[in-house]
């Protein structure tokens, strides 16, 4: 069974691409790129030749994860079985895998209508070490974990994400019943991992948006201090406070981005244990910041 390896890269649609340009390099502290017309950038956080590209088209969301696999013979493999399985499956033209800077790409939409990007062979540039856009502790953790994860909230059931993330190789399963401060009862996340990252994808109830948040890891853990000064200097609102996950023991805390979603920003998170247990509530920290989780995982 062909297996995707790792969350390689984005695609963000946003209503104010200067707003995000001064977001990524100065809070964030990616590297800004232009991309080939006024309306787009690439984000840059290692080697690669971008992991997230950011469209002006006014959406504020989320658009397309990109998922890698391994090679050529694995790219087709997934394309047989995803087939096999009743799923619609396109491979993209020569022309549209060079725009992603991949060597070949298929697209197909999971249970929810999302657009989900397989791809192998992506850009990479050890011509050109990533040059961020402000002063850093050290680098972001990527490698074998790709870029981070992602928080998604759904319009199709757990069970069903469930099985088709499972067709692409992936495994997990619920690991939370949360207490959310406002919602009815326990919130049940589910968590899906490809490589050593505790997860890549997560997947809450109902959203405004498609995205809840996208996750980055830095290699120290004065980098998220660094960046909790920085978001509190450029007047970007905290939605959760620092602590530490009790699945992937990550420290980190969340706060919102010019897109009014989140961004999170983690240190020391633990790899994934492959084995199946649940938590009610985090390790320590992680206070929802009174009145501002309506719409993430409290209904709006």
């Amino acid at each position: 069974m062909a297996s995707v390896t790792e969350l390689g890269y984005l695609t963000l649609g946003v209503s104010d691409l200067a707003a995000w340009k001064g977001f990524a390099g100065q809070v964030l502290g990616l590297e800004v790129v232009d991309g080939q017309t006024p309306d787009r950038c690439y984000l840059r956080m290692d080697y690669w030749h971008h992991r997230i590209t950011v469209i002006e088209d006014g959406s504020d969301d989320l658009k397309v994860t990109g998922l890698r696999v391994a090679g050529q013979d694995e790219f087709r493999e997934m394309a047989a079985q995803l087939r096999d399985a009743g799923v619609a499956v396109t491979i993209g033209s020569e022309a549209e895998a060079e725009a992603r800077c991949v060597l070949e790409v298929m697209f197909v939409t999971d249970p929810n209508g999302y657009a989900v990007e397989i791809f192998h062979g992506p850009l990479v540039q050890f011509d050109k070490p990533f040059h961020p856009g402000r002063r850093r502790h050290g680098p972001f953790k990527t490698g074998a974990g790709g870029l981070g994860h992602v928080m998604q909230s759904t319009r199709a059931s757990l069970e069903e994400n469930y099985a088709f993330y499972r067709l692409l190789g992936m495994r997990g399963g619920i690991q939370y019943k949360l207490q959310v401060p406002g919602a009815p009862g326990p919130v049940p996340l589910m968590f899906m991992a490809c490589n050593d990252r505790q997860h890549t994808f997560a997947f809450a109830g109902p959203g405004e948006k498609r995205v809840n948040h996208i996750m980055m890891e830095v290699e120290r853990m004065d980098d998220v201090g660094l960046t909790h000064d920085l978001v509190r200097q450029a007047g970007l609102p905290i939605i959760i406070e620092p602590g530490s996950h009790a699945n992937d023991q990550m420290f980190s805390f969340y706060f919102k981005n010019p897109s009014a979603f989140l961004s999170e920003i983690g240190w020391g998170g633990r790899s994934a244990v492959h084995q199946s247990e649940y938590y009610q509530r985090d390790a320590f920290g992680h206070a929802p910041v009174p009145g501002t989780m309506k719409g993430f995982m409290v209904p709006a």
